[in-house]
C-alpha cells in the first residue's frame, strides 16, 4: 500500500527490465485480484480491479453507500485497526526511502472515532438543470449527488439534507458554486460559508474591490445567507465570499461578500477555546483536537516559543502557559484576526508568510513548532530553522513525503528524532498527520 491509497503491483518483467508499477485503488496488500489497465504511460500504468480473487483477512463492508464512487475516502474496504498499520506502515517507509534512514524510534499512534468526526465539510452545488450537492467523483472532476457523508458530524449530516431539501424546491441562489459547513466542538452550532460564482475573473476583481468598498449591491448575497441560516438547524451564521479560484488555479484573499447572524464560530476544547471565523482554518477532528495539542506541546516549558503556521492559535494557546513568550506566525487574515483575539498577553501575533519571517527576523528561541500546510517547509524555511540554533523543534506535518524531503535537510544540520507520533486525524482516507520532536 501506498501513499495516496493505492495499492502498488507490477506488471511482468520483459526483454526491457522489471516490469512497470501499476496503481490499483481499493485494494489491500497481499490480495489477489484480476485487474484491467486503464491507462498507461511510460514508467507506469493505472489499473482497475475487476475481481477479488483472493480477499485479504482484513477487507471489510464498507457502510457508505457512495464508496469506490466518492473521492473522498480510500480505506472503508478495511477495518479501521488495519487502517492505521497502513498508515504507520506508509510513514516508515516514506522517511526510509526518502532519508536514508531507519530511524530508532517507536512510533506511537493516536486514533479516535472513526465515523462522524469532520467537523468541517465542503460540498461542490450544482443549480443548473437539476439540483445537486455532493463531491467529485473519484479520479474526476464531475459532481456525484452525495445526501449522507458517513465521515462527517451529525450535525453536518442534518445540514446536508436540509440543503438538498431546498434545491430540490429550487430555493438556492443561482450563484452558488460550494457551500462548506463548520460545526463547533459539542456539535450545537454551525457555521456555513457560501462561495457564489460572479463570472469571469476581471468582473470578479471589479466587483469584489465595488462590494469592499461601497458594502451595496449585496441584497441577493444577504438574501441567500439569511436563508439558509433560517433553513438549516444550528446554523448560528451564513457568510458568502467570491469562489475562490480564477481560471489558472490562482486563488486569493477576499472579504465577505455578506453575513447573515454571526461570521465566527467559538470552538471550546477541554485546552482553550478559539474564536474561528469563517474562512478560517482549524482541525477537522473534532474528536482528537485534544489529543493532538497534547501531542505537540505536553512537557515543553522555557523562555521563547515561536509557533510557525499559527493558524487561530492552536498551539499557542497552551504554549503561552509554559513559555514567558510566544511569537506565532500566521499569513491568513482571517486566523491571523482570530489568533490576535485568542491570544493572552504573552503571545505576539504576526501577521506573515513563514517565508517572509524567516528572512527578516532571525530565529531566537528555545522551541519552535512549525505546523505548514501539505507542501512543507521547503528548502529556505528548513535552512533558516537549521541554522537557527534553536535545540527543540516539533514539526507537524499532514504529508509525510514532505516531512522527509524536510527531514533529509534537518537531520544534516544535526537535529534528530526523539520522538514520533501518528495521529489519525482523517480515518477512512489516506491521509496522516505526523509529529515529529527533534533535538540537537
Amino acid at each position: 500500500m501506498i501513499y495516496g491509497g493505492d495499492g502498488l503491483a507490477r506488471l511482468p518483467a520483459d526483454e526491457r527490465g522489471r516490469g512497470k508499477a501499476v496503481f490499483l485503488p481499493f485494494v489491500l496488500e497481499r490480495e489477489r485480484v484480476e485487474a484491467s489497465l486503464v491507462e498507461e504511460k511510460p514508467g507506469f500504468a493505472r489499473g482497475r480491479a475487476e475481481k477479488i480473487v483472493e480477499a485479504s483477512p482484513y477487507r471489510a463492508q464498507a457502510p457508505c453507500p457512495y464508496f469506490t464512487r466518492c473521492g473522498g475516502c480510500q480505506y472503508q474496504h478495511t477495518t479501521y485497526e488495519h487502517q492505521l498499520e497502513i498508515k504507520a506502515a506508509i510513514l516508515r517507509e516514506n522517511l526510509r526511502r526518502i532519508t536514508k534512514v531507519d530511524l530508532p524510534y517507536d512510533l506511537q499512534v493516536h486514533s479516535g472515532e472513526p465515523w462522524g468526526y469532520r467537523n468541517r465539510t465542503r460540498m461542490r452545488v450544482q443549480i443548473e438543470r437539476e439540483f445537486a450537492l455532493g463531491y467529485y467523483r473519484f479520479g474526476s472532476h464531475e459532481l456525484l449527488p452525495v445526501e449522507e457523508c458517513p465521515i462527517s458530524s451529525p450535525a453536518i449530516n442534518r445540514a446536508i439534507a436540509a440543503v438538498w431539501e431546498l434545491g430540490r424546491k429550487r430555493e438556492m441562489h443561482s450563484g452558488v458554486r460550494e457551500i462548506e459547513f463548520f460545526a463547533n466542538a459539542d456539535d450545537s452550532e454551525l457555521l456555513i460559508e457560501l462561495y457564489v460564482d460572479q463570472g469571469d475573473r476581471a468582473g470578479r476583481e471589479k466587483q469584489i474591490g465595488r462590494f469592499a468598498r461601497s458594502g451595496k449591491d449585496t441584497s441577493a448575497f444577504v438574501r441567500a445567507a439569511e436563508q439558509l441560516r433560517a433553513a438549516v438547524p444550528g446554523v448560528t451564521g451564513a457568510v458568502v465570499f467570491p469562489a475562490q479560484t480564477f481560471p489558472g488555479g490562482r486563488k486569493f484573499e477576499a472579504s465577505p461578500l455578506a453575513t447573515a447572524g454571526t461570521s465566527h464560530l467559538q470552538y471550546k476544547t477541554r485546552q482553550a477555546s478559539y474564536r474561528v471565523s469563517a474562512g478560517g482554518f482549524f482541525q477537522v477532528n473534532r474528536f482528537l483536537t485534544d489529543e493532538l495539542v497534547a501531542t505537540v506541546t505536553e512537557g515543553k516549558s522555557g523562555g521563547t516559543a515561536l509557533d510557525l503556521y499559527a493558524g487561530v492559535g492552536l498551539f499557542a494557546a497552551v504554549l503561552s502557559r509554559e513559555f514567558e513568550r510566544v511569537i506565532a506566525v500566521e499569513s491568513s487574515p482571517q486566523s491571523c484576526g482570530d489568533l490576535a483575539y485568542n491570544a493572552p498577553e504573552n503571545v505576539k501575533a504576526v501577521r506573515a508568510t513563514v517565508e517572509e519571517y524567516v528572512r527578516k527576523s532571525p530565529i531566537r528561541a528555545d522551541l519552535v513548532i512549525a505546523d505548514p500546510p501539505r507542501g512543507g517547509l521547503g528548502e529556505k524555511v528548513s535552512r533558516s530553522i537549521a541554522e537557527s540554533g534553536a535545540p527543540a523543534l516539533t514539526y507537524v506535518s499532514c504529508d509525510p513525503a514532505t516531512l522527509a524531503r524536510d527531514l533529509v535537510v534537518l537531520l544534516a544540520a544535526g537535529y534528530r528524532v526523539e520522538q514520533a507520533h501518528l495521529v489519525d486525524l482523517f480515518p477512512q482516507t489516506f491521509h496522516l498527520e505526523t509529529v515529529l520532536h527533534l533535538t540537537r
